[in-house]
Order: structure tokens, then sequence, then C-alpha cells
């Protein structure tokens, strides 16, 4: 069954089966934590029992070569290993989209290289963003990036140029 949580209102046991299932997904250290570098402002889950599945969504402005809009930024999409090939990302991936068909976002918009990404309708991007560089969820330096894993998915039929730069206003998602 999918889930949709507001960051506030995440439990304690969720937060917990979040870090576990993060844990185990990425070879990320997350620090314990139940997020990357800041928190989302909702989880998709799936739960059977436990969370099974995850994915975070940022509801961010970025600016677009100087023009301010309004996107959402997708990440730590994962399933725990024991319930993989079940189509949970994909279902997870799928109601998280339609929350963003449904926002004033223009784009989704995430940092990664699977195929279940492009098969949704992602699309890689080369441009180049700059971002505040975090670790440890402590905040570092600015710092300029070319694309090499951005994907985009216009939600509203706006085009996307990769030959814009984009200020993401935080860190990656």
């Amino acid at each position: 069954m999918i889930d949709v949580l507001a960051e506030h209102a995440l439990t304690r046991e969720d937060e917990a089966q979040i870090a576990a299932l993060l844990r185990a997904s990425f070879p990320t250290d997350f620090g314990g934590r139940s997020f990357y570098q800041q928190r989302p402002h909702l989880r998709v889950v799936w739960r059977d029992g436990t969370i099974l599945g995850h994915a975070a969504l940022f509801y961010r402005a970025i600016r677009v070569d100087g023009q301010l809009i309004d996107v959402i930024g997708l990440g730590d999409v994962a399933t725990v290993p024991q319930a993989r090939g079940r189509g949970i990302a994909t279902a997870l991936l799928d109601r998280a989209l339609a929350i963003g068909k449904d926002s004033n976002a223009q784009f989704a918009l995430l940092f990664g290289k699977r195929r279940l990404y492009d098969r949704a309708g992602f699309r890689l991007a080369a441009n180049t963003y700059i971002r505040i560089d975090m670790a440890g969820a402590r905040t570092g330096d600015v710092a300029r990036v070319q694309s090499r894993f951005l994907r985009v998915l216009p939600l509203t039929g706006a085009p996307w140029s990769d030959r814009a730069e984009l200020d993401l206003l935080g860190p990656l998602f």
C-alpha cells in the first residue's frame, strides 16, 4: 500500500525504517538519518507491515537562466533488497509524479542513472548547475558543475533547454 507522508508527520518508527532502507540501498553514508542532506517535503512510501520502498519529494524554486521556476525534486528512491523486482519503485515513482503534476511545478528533476527513470519519461540533460555542496548535513562551498546525471521530465509541456544554467538555490535533491 502506498502512503504519502508529510515530513512533519513521520513517526520515530517511520524514520528508523526509512533510515534502515536507505542504509541498505545506497553506498553513501546518510549518518543514520532518514534523509540525505536536507529533509524533503513529502515521503512516498510502500508499506506492507513495514516500509519496503521510499521516494522523497522536494518542492523547490530554482533559477533557470535567471528565471525563477517551481520544480519537484525526487531523491532517495529505494526498495529493500528482498522486495526488489516487484514494481514497488515504479509505483512509487508514478505516485510521486502524479503529485508533481497536481502541483505548480513545471518540471520534475532528479540526479541518477537508473533505467527506471528513463522508462518514466525522464531524459538526460546536459546543463551546468550551481549547488551548495554539503557533506554530513553540513554546508560547504558553492559549486558550479557540468551535469552528468541530471534527468528532467516536463510536467506542463514547457520546453527544457540543455543550454540553460541552473541555480538549485541549495543542495542536490
